[in-house]
């Protein structure tokens, strides 16, 4: 799990958005894959035998999850990085998706967390759960621009008509890193 994290005081705030609309947004966030801790990393090649069954069975070469390129990141428990491989896939938005992202567009590694019957973010890259949020400059949880976003026909946040507190938006992924639950009462997860 990545360092203890802060809030950003934009999160204090309210914004006429919403989180996407899963599953018609076919997984748009799984596009170019993301980062993993190293800790991470190691931990999904060392459970490879329960997430196995869960991957397409194209994808099914743990050693070809991962880029194997490190670069540092100073938010990660390990300080080190390595990237999930992307993968041609000419059905999903963008025409790549992570090695991970099933045809049901759900993620393998989720997906073997609830069949393990652990939290469904067990397995998951720290970066995955964060998303659509990021980290500022000082490692606090924000939100990025999101004109963006908005603008994107499968993105993962959506106008509102309403200004929606931040803190109820991303509610499932701040209690996750801010530690406000505990990580073995499990439900399953909107994403």
């Amino acid at each position: 799990m990545p360092k203890a994290h802060r809030l950003h005081p934009r999160m204090e705030g309210a914004e006429p958005i919403q989180r996407c609309d899963f599953p018609k947004c076919r997984a748009a966030c799984c596009v170019y894959g993301t980062w993993v801790d190293l800790d991470r990393a190691e931990d999904i090649l060392a459970h490879a035998d329960q997430i196995l069954p869960h991957m397409p069975p194209a994808h099914r070469e743990p050693d070809l999850w991962f880029d194997h390129q490190e670069e540092d990141d100073p938010h990660t428990t390990s300080g080190k990085v390595t990237h999930t491989t992307v993968v041609p896939d000419p059905e999903h938005y963008g025409g790549t998706a992570c090695i991970f992202m099933r045809e049901d567009y759900h993620c393998a590694l989720q997906t073997a967390a609830i069949k393990a019957d652990l939290h469904p973010w067990h397995f998951k890259p720290f970066y995955c759960i964060l998303h659509p949020l990021d980290l500022d400059e000082h490692g606090r949880i924000s939100l990025d621009e999101i004109h963006l976003l908005l603008a994107e026909p499968a993105s993962c946040l959506r106008p509102a008509d309403r200004s929606i507190p931040l803190k109820e938006t991303f509610s499932e992924e701040l209690d996750y890193l801010l530690g406000k639950i505990n990580k073995s009462d499990y439900g399953r997860s909107t994403r």
